[in-house]
C-alpha cells in the first residue's frame, strides 16, 4: 500500500489583496498630479514642449517619474478594480476589463514613452532639429496612431464600463464606480491641464474605492484558497 501525504501550500491571498489595493489609486493620483504641474499643454508642438522642458528642467524630470508610476501602475491597477467588480457584474466587468486592459497594454507597450524627445534633447544635449524631426516621424507613424485611439478607448470606453460595473456589483461604495466613471469619460473631452488633472484625480478616488473594498474583503471572498497537493 503507498502512503499518501498532503501538503498544504502556503496561503498568500492576503498579500496579493492588500497589494492591489495599495497600487489600485496610484496610476491615476500620479497622472492627475503630473497635469496639475506640467508647465506645457498636452497637444503642444515639439518647439513649444521643448522651450518649456528647458525652463523647467528639474519640474520636468519629476514629472517623469510620476509617468513611471502611471505606467507600471496601470495594468494591475486596472486589474484590481475588475477583480472587485467582476463577482456582481461579471458581463459589464468583462467588456470594460476586455476594452481598457488592451488599450492600455497597446499604449504602454507601443507609444513613447516617458523620455519624450523634448526631455531627451534637454537631458542628453541632443540636436533639437533631428529630435523635432524624430517626434514629427513617430506622431506620424500608423501604429503609433492606432496604438492612441486604443488607449483613448481604454480610458473613455473601458474604464466607463468598468466605472458602471463598479456601482452596479455593489462590492464598493457606490461613488467609487461613479468617480471612475467621471474621471475617465471626462478626461479627454475637457479642455486644459488642470481639468484634466482633477478628472484623473476623481479617477483617483475612484480607484481607491476600490482599495476600500479590497482592503475590507475577507480572503475567502477575494480568492479560493490555496490547494492540497499529495
Amino acid at each position: 500500500m503507498t502512503a499518501t501525504v498532503s501538503a498544504v501550500r502556503t496561503d498568500v491571498r492576503t498579500f496579493w489583496r492588500v497589494l492591489l489595493a495599495a497600487v489600485a489609486p496610484l496610476p491615476m493620483l500620479a497622472k492627475g498630479i503630473y497635469y496639475l504641474l506640467t508647465p506645457v499643454e498636452g497637444g503642444a508642438g515639439f518647439d513649444e514642449t521643448l522651450a518649456a522642458v528647458t525652463a523647467h528642467e528639474r519640474l520636468a524630470g519629476l514629472l517623469m517619474w510620476l509617468d513611471v508610476v502611471f505606467v507600471v501602475a496601470l495594468v494591475p491597477a486596472t486589474f484590481a478594480v475588475a477583480w472587485v467588480a467582476r463577482r456582481g457584474a461579471p458581463r459589464l466587468t468583462t467588456a470594460g476589463a476586455l476594452i481598457s486592459l488592451l488599450g492600455f497594454l497597446a499604449g504602454v507597450a507601443l507609444l513613447g514613452g516617458v523620455m519624450t524627445p523634448a526631455l531627451a534633447t534637454v537631458r542628453h544635449d541632443l540636436d533639437p532639429g533631428t529630435m523635432a524631426a524624430f517626434s514629427d516621424a513617430m506622431e506620424g507613424e500608423p501604429l503609433m496612431g492606432v496604438a492612441g485611439l486604443l488607449f483613448i478607448s481604454g480610458v473613455v470606453i473601458g474604464l466607463g464600463l468598468l466605472g458602471a460595473a463598479l456601482w452596479r456589483s455593489r462590492s464598493a461604495p457606490a461613488w467609487a464606480g461613479i468617480a471612475i466613471m467621471v474621471g475617465g469619460i471626462t478626461h479627454p473631452f475637457v479642455p486644459g491641464s488642470i481639468a484634466q488633472g482633477v478628472g484623473l484625480l476623481i479617477a483617483a478616488a475612484g480607484f481607491a474605492g476600490a482599495s476600500y473594498a479590497l482592503l475590507r474583503q475577507p480572503d475567502d471572498a477575494f480568492d479560493l484558497p490555496p490547494a492540497r497537493v499529495s
